[in-house]
C-alpha cells in the first residue's frame, strides 16, 4: 500500500479525515490527528474522541480515510476496513507507540482502530489542471492560510 511518498505525506500531515457510515446509513466524517502508517498494510489511530467513528465501526467496518497536505493540496484517500481494539495486545501496541512518538497521554485513548487499506488513490485539487507548479500552488496557499485571504488580498476563493 504506502509508497515512499504516502508515508511521507501521512507523516507529515497526521490528520486523516475519517469516514465512516452511521446505523442509520448516514455518512459520519470524524477529523483525526493522529493518523500514521501502521505497516505496508495498515494505517492506524487512536480514539481519543471518535466515539461516533468508533461505534459506526462495530457495525460496519467499511472505512475511508482521507489525507491532505492542505499546502501542496495533494493527498490520498485510502478505503479499507477498520478493526477496533479496546484491549489486548494490538491495543497495547498502538498505544505505546503512540506514547512514545508523539507524547500521546493513554488516558484519555478508548480504543485503538487498525485500518486494512483495500484501495488508495491520489487526491489532486483542480488548481493544478492547466500545469500549474506545484511550488506556486504551494505559495500561493501559505500565503492565503497566513492572511485569511487569497495572495491578492481581495478574500475571493480560488479555485479547487
Amino acid at each position: 500500500m504506502p509508497d515512499d511518498d504516502t508515508r511521507r505525506l501521512v507523516a507529515a500531515q497526521g490528520r486523516g479525515f475519517v469516514a465512516t457510515v452511521r446505523p442509520d446509513g448516514i455518512p459520519n466524517l470524524s477529523p483525526g490527528g493522529t493518523t500514521e502508517v501502521w505497516d505496508d498494510e495498515h494505517l492506524v489511530f487512536p480514539d481519543l474522541y471518535s466515539p461516533g467513528t468508533v461505534a459506526d465501526l462495530a457495525g460496519n467496518p467499511a472505512v475511508e480515510v482521507n489525507v491532505v497536505d492542505p499546502v501542496r493540496r495533494r493527498g490520498y484517500r485510502f478505503r479499507g476496513a477498520g478493526e477496533v481494539f479496546t484491549r489486548g495486545e494490538p491495543y497495547d501496541r498502538i498505544v505505546r507507540r503512540f506514547g512514545r512518538k508523539r507524547g500521546t497521554d493513554p488516558a484519555p485513548v478508548g480504543s485503538a482502530v487498525l485500518v486494512r487499506v483495500l484501495g488508495a488513490e491520489p487526491l489532486v485539487s483542480p488548481a493544478y489542471e492547466g500545469g500549474a507548479a506545484e511550488e506556486g500552488i504551494a505559495a500561493h496557499r501559505r500565503a492565503r492560510l497566513t492572511s485569511g485571504t487569497d495572495a491578492a488580498g481581495d478574500g475571493r476563493e480560488e479555485p479547487g
